[in-house]
């Protein structure tokens, strides 16, 4: 097999919108849904400082599939994506019919992708999207009065969550996860209706406010109301 260029590693990101295929919604209302969550993406995408239009992106109907640069640092994608993309959300959802509306599952990885004339192709690719279907992620969604359920693989959580300087790493939750051959572990959190901070979770991690994550979320969500309008 001749691929198109050499595998790179490059961090994976998928989202899912809870309920899409609910009977209750129409077809103006997920046309004006997939509107919606395009917007917030490319948006919030952009707020936090990931660009993009250079990303490769691929629809999935209830979601949408996104392989970033190798450039582009991971660290983004916890620290100030989950925020940027909350806020996004609730504004579309203020002005928008409940059928419309968007609550999303996030998944992250990362790993080496491989590319063909059909395509990419990875098993961190096929991690992410297991990630994305666990049931603890779905009934954390399912749980909160937040529109953002984030799950990370141990290998994104290790390496990037737990070193971060822009979020508390003890607001995320491990959780089992067994979809199809998949047996691994996920950490789960809320960006905007966080887990209280839990130390004991992280031996060697302390936590310095229980309410850090949320004033983030609140200050990002001031700095964009300051620009477009309140949330």
């Amino acid at each position: 097999m001749k691929y198109e260029r050499p595998a790179l590693h490059r961090t994976i990101f998928a989202v899912d919108v809870e309920g899409y295929g609910d009977q209750n919604r129409t077809t103006p209302h997920r046309l004006a849904l997939r509107e919606g969550l395009y917007r917030a993406l490319s948006r919030s995408f952009d707020d936090a400082g990931v660009p993009w239009a250079a990303c490769r992106r691929e629809d999935c109907g209830d979601g949408v599939f996104v392989l970033v640069p190798p450039e582009i640092p991971k660290g983004l994608f916890v620290e100030f994506l989950p925020a940027a993309l909350a806020v996004a959300l609730h504004r579309h959802n203020r002005t928008h019919d409940p059928g419309a509306r968007i609550r999303l599952r996030m998944a992250l990885h990362a790993g080496e992708v491989a590319y063909d004339e059909h395509g990419v192709t990875a098993p961190a690719i096929n991690q992410t999207f297991r990630l994305l279907e666990a049931r603890p992620l779905k009934e954390a969604l399912k749980a909160s009065r937040g529109v953002l359920a984030l799950i990370t693989s141990a290998w994104f959580f290790d390496e990037v969550v737990r070193h971060s300087d822009g979020l508390d790493p003890t607001t995320f939750r491990p959780v089992p996860v067994a979809v199809k051959e998949t047996r691994t572990t996920g950490w789960i959190s809320l960006p905007d209706r966080p887990y209280p901070a839990n130390s004991s979770l992280l031996g060697n991690v302390t936590a310095i406010d229980h309410y850090r994550t949320w004033r983030r979320f609140r200050r990002h969500a001031q700095v964009l109301a300051d620009r477009d309008g309140p949330v």
